[in-house]
């Protein structure tokens, strides 16, 4: 029996505005868009990791309350969610393409810890780390 993780929620505050960043800056792709109502599943994919999607999801009913959707709204546009990891080849390389696309960084590349990294953040305020990968 084959398990595993094949897709990661993540809480936006607009799906459209979400979609914008993360297919036109960070140059992921599309997955699913599909709406039951007013709810709607939407998820991109990162293009080398096709097993793998990142569900862009606002905070809404069925699954939570209205105080708690502006609860979460709220905590994720203060940063509070753990970051995201984006491994790349070339840190630099990256954060100069990824910042000339409009991405904004709240770090600039530093070598720390035998790699290099930088931090962005998306619309709604999730953390990202970008990170050069090991040889």
């Amino acid at each position: 029996m084959n398990q595993g993780v094949s897709v990661v929620g993540l809480y936006v505050r607009d799906q459209d505005e979400a979609l914008e960043f993360y297919v036109e800056k960070l140059g992921f792709r599309v997955h699913t868009d599909a709406k039951n109502g007013d709810y709607r599943w939407l998820t991109v994919q990162h293009p080398d990791q096709p097993s793998f999607q990142l569900g862009l999801f606002t905070p809404q009913a069925p699954l939570v309350d209205a105080a708690t959707a502006q609860a979460l709204r709220e905590a994720v546009a203060k940063g509070a969610m753990p970051p995201l990891v984006l491994t790349v080849q070339d840190c630099r390389a990256a954060h100069a393409r990824m910042h000339a696309a409009g991405v904004e960084f709240t770090q600039e590349p530093v070598d720390r810890y035998g790699a290099v990294d930088a931090s962005f953040r998306d619309p709604s305020g999730n953390g990202w780390k970008l990170i050069e990968a090991r040889p």
